[in-house]
């Protein structure tokens, strides 16, 4: 039986609920991550078969590009969701679940593009960009 993982905005207006097995956190450097949660991202996902908001009161999106949307809460400000348009899954900020338990990092993408104040000393897999 897969565990279902719940998670939540940081005031609570959103909530969700995500059907395990979770695919290990990525770390995801690139700009529009960095600006969007004021450091790197990082992030599990499940199909979105498995994925139910259960709580939308304060929840928005946003399409930053024309192939993907983000979705975060209008009232705290925390950035939870992220849908590729061509994608079956939905990923989430690893942060946002409640209890994390078993979740790992596998590697980092777009470190091309990470930020300059901090170094990626953790020994995971780096990529350049996220198909490389």
């Amino acid at each position: 039986m897969d565990k279902i993982y719940k998670g939540s905005c940081l005031c609570g207006g959103v909530t969700y609920e995500a059907k395990g097995p979770l695919r290990p956190s990525i770390g995801c450097h690139c700009q529009q991550c960095r600006k969007t949660s004021g450091h790197y991202w990082s992030a599990t996902n499940v199909t979105e078969e498995n994925f139910k908001i259960t709580k939308d009161e304060t929840l928005q999106t946003y399409r930053a590009t024309d192939f993907a949307t983000r979705w975060f809460c209008n009232q705290c400000g925390s950035s939870l969701f992220w849908k590729h348009d061509d994608e079956d899954s939905i990923s989430f900020g690893s942060g946002t679940l409640d209890d994390d338990e078993g979740l790992e990092t596998a590697e980092h993408i777009f470190v091309a593009h990470k930020g300059g104040y901090y170094e990626l000393s953790d020994g995971l897999p780096q990529r350049m960009d996220a198909d490389k």
